[in-house]
This record gives structure tokens, C-alpha cells and sequence, in this order.
């Protein structure tokens, strides 16, 4: 399926077969495509590009579709890589996490720091973060495929 390149969001660089590989949607995913383009809400001589997931209903395109900002998609993996590391060792806590000390890491960024921490607020917090716990571990060969794959092309980059 063709990505509409007729709406605010302009696609430059696409993958329109995203549904094919959409993890454990794959196949069967409303994730039909991604794109790498110009962002919708660019203003009179600004420009910004941006990631975004195009769904499809499919009688339609989805208005919940996501657009990024590259440096938020960025910022996304950052989270995810920090947070599959802290549930490596999180079987040491009782409660998967150190109920004294939530916050699980800050991430020097600009100037400042991203604050990881596990959400406390969560009144559900001990029976959600199991959940979440389990997910990722069966999602770990599927995480772990593209975890590999992102650090070989950044090594490629110099990174």
C-alpha cells in the first residue's frame, strides 16, 4: 500500500511494507507504513523533519497516525534501551524495582538530564510492572533482533 503523500506530512525516505515486519504484528499489523519526511506543523520558512507510523483501517488512513520529531523517536529508544537494561537486573528487588529509590537513571541530554524512573504514582504499580516485566521478556528475541541491528549501523556511523 502507497503512503498518501498528499497530506501535511511529506514522506521522503518510506518503508511502505511496514506491516510485514510490524513485531509480533507483522502481517496482520493497521501499521501499514513508515516515513521519514517533512514535519506537518512546519511553519512559513521553518523546517523540521520528523518520523511517522501511517495506519490504515483499512477503508482509510488513521488519524492515529503518529508524527515524531527525530529526535523524539531517538529519545523513545533511549527509554526502551534504558529500561530493558534496568529489568535485567531488576530480579534482585521484590517488587522489580527499589521501592526507595524509583528513579532509575537520569540521561545526560543537552544541558540537562531525562529522568527514567519507574511511575510510582501508578496505584497499580507492583502488579503492572510484573506485566511489563513479562512482556518485554517475550519480546526479548524480538527487541533484542533490532537492538542489534541499531548497534551495528551506528557502529557503521562512528558511533
Amino acid at each position: 500500500m502507497k503512503i498518501p503523500t498528499t497530506l501535511k506530512h511529506k514522506p521522503v525516505i518510506v518503508s511502505e511494507n511496514y506491516e510485514n515486519v510490524d513485531g509480533r504484528y507483522a502481517y496482520n499489523s493497521d501499521a501499514k507504513g513508515l516515513s521519514l519526511g517533512l514535519a506537518q506543523w512546519n511553519d512559513r520558512g521553518k523546517v523540521e523533519v520528523s518520523a511517522k507510523v501511517w495506519r490504515y483501517t483499512g477503508e482509510k488512513w488513521s488519524r492515529q497516525s503518529e508524527e515524531l520529531p527525530f529526535h523524539r523517536v531517538i529519545d523513545l529508544a533511549i527509554l526502551i534501551c534504558r529500561a530493558k537494561l534496568h529489568f535485567k537486573e531488576a530480579y534482585r528487588y521484590s517488587n522489580l524495582y527499589d521501592v526507595d529509590k524509583p528513579v532509575i537513571d537520569r540521561v545526560g541530554l543537552q544541558g540537562d538530564a531525562m529522568t527514567v524512573a519507574v511511575c510510582t504514582e501508578n496505584d497499580k504499580i507492583n502488579e503492572d510492572i510484573k506485566l511489563f516485566n513479562q512482556a518485554l521478556s517475550e519480546d526479548d528475541e524480538l527487541l533484542s533482533e533490532r537492538l542489534h541491528t541499531l548497534s551495528a549501523i551506528l557502529k557503521e556511523m562512528g558511533y
